[in-house]
């Protein structure tokens, strides 16, 4: 499977983005998804996650204000992000896999290429 990121952009403090992770070659539906995000000279970090009965899980620092969501019938995911502040400014990936830990990004093996958001104080 290959996925594509996109969504990204700039945008004030306050604002909204809904990324987009769109999967070719192969179903996702039985596959977990997760969004990481990494920001220059940090380390890549959970963001979201969806398994593949729904279930979600999120970071503590985006609950409440990212909502993560797939729709497995177009093999494509969401992440809504309301309420975004600077510290949310980072490259954010979507990525698939089977492990068993989603917030672990080990129990992912496919990457996208990452789409950049830009959040302006």
């Amino acid at each position: 499977v290959q996925l594509q990121a996109s969504g990204g952009g700039l945008v004030q403090a306050g604002g909204s983005l809904r990324l987009s992770c769109a999967a070719s070659g192969r179903t996702f539906s039985n596959y977990a998804l997760g969004w990481f995000r990494q920001a220059p000279v940090q380390e890549r970090e959970f963001v979201a996650a969806i398994g593949w009965t729904g279930n979600t899980f999120y970071a503590d620092s985006v609950k409440g204000r990212f909502t993560i969501s797939r729709d497995n019938a177009k093999n494509t995911a969401s992440l809504q992000m309301n309420s975004l502040k600077p510290g949310d400014t980072a490259v954010y990936y979507c990525a698939v896999g089977m492990g068993r830990w989603l917030t672990n990004a080990r129990s992912y093996d496919t990457w996208g290429q990452g789409t950049q958001v830009t959040v302006s104080s």
